[in-house]
């Protein structure tokens, strides 16, 4: 196989990139010393098998004008880049629904038209630009952790404050996370011609509570904590709170409680895999933070 992959520095490209290599696939890798994937379609694009479109703005806060332009305008010209070629996208469950609960949540639940950040509603519009795309896989993982981790391990211990880990809800509300691994497996499998195009969500095995899993990931961590839980609508009440004063105020980093934060911790976030298990034969391995210390 012969793949490009977009975001190749970035935690999910760069681990494609290196789990394709492995297979002994020839794989381009793309940057943004390559290819500025938001100036419009590039006409230098390498001959390939697939190309994994895994290049994407992620922060949930700041100015949404380079997040639309990285996510759907960046999208779009991935797509013109390479017409006629397989299309593996990395989307993410945040398309679903953030205001009621996801639960076993079928890919047909999403894209929604209502959202609490411009990266949700730019990787939905994302989505729907690729829709009727020949040769296309869109792959919906939710909350990726694993080794090169630099957006949900930093937010975890940036979290703890004196022993202590204040999490909204009561810690109980079942997550669908995401390794690494299952992740690129997954792009791999579809990257092959002779997996189904169509949308897929991509989890590990089974859900886990989230206040479990947060203990979990920060004893791998060497870390342990008292978990205190707010009660979700005193939480919201203070995310709004923050949010407000935090944007008047021209803050470029979030405040520590965000609804979005709240929104996928205080309920429950679980995908259905069967379509993913059938159509691609995906059998993900179980949650496991094995070796966090070194991330």
């Amino acid at each position: 196989m012969r793949i490009a992959v977009t975001g190749a520095r970035g935690f999910v490209g760069g681990a494609v990139c290196r789990a394709a290599a492995e297979r002994g696939w020839t794989v381009h890798a793309l940057t943004r010393a390559d290819w500025d994937l938001t100036s419009g379609r590039w006409a230098g694009a390498p001959r390939v098998d697939a190309v994994v479109h895994a290049a994407a703005a992620v922060s949930d806060w700041g100015a949404p004008g380079p997040v639309w332009r990285a996510n759907l305008a960046g999208t779009r010209h991935v797509a013109a880049s390479f017409p006629g070629t397989r299309l593996v996208h990395i989307s993410t469950a945040s398309v679903y629904d953030p205001f009621r609960p996801t639960v076993h949540a079928d890919e047909s639940e999403a894209p929604v038209r209502r959202y609490l950040t411009p990266y949700a509603a730019s990787k939905a519009a994302a989505e729907r630009a690729l829709d009727g795309r020949p040769d296309t896989v869109v792959l919906r993982p939710h909350a990726v952790y694993g080794p090169g981790d630099r957006t949900l391990l930093p937010r975890v211990l940036g979290a703890v404050r004196g022993g202590s880990l204040f999490l909204p809800g009561d810690g109980t509300a079942a997550q669908s996370l995401t390794h690494i691994g299952n992740l690129t497996a997954a792009a791999l499998r579809a990257c092959e011609p002779t997996a189904p195009p169509g949308t897929y969500n991509v989890a590990d095995a089974e859900p886990v509570p989230v206040g479990e899993a947060l203990r979990e990931l920060l004893a791998a961590r060497g870390i342990r904590v008292r978990l205190r839980c707010l009660p979700a609508r005193a939480a919201d009440a203070a995310a709004v709170a923050a949010e407000t004063a935090w944007r008047l105020a021209r803050r470029p980093r979030p405040p520590r409680l965000t609804r979005y934060a709240i929104s996928h911790l205080a309920v429950e976030r679980t995908l259905a895999l069967g379509a993913a298990r059938r159509d691609l034969g995906f059998d993900p391995a179980p949650t496991s933070f094995n070796g966090a210390g070194a991330w």
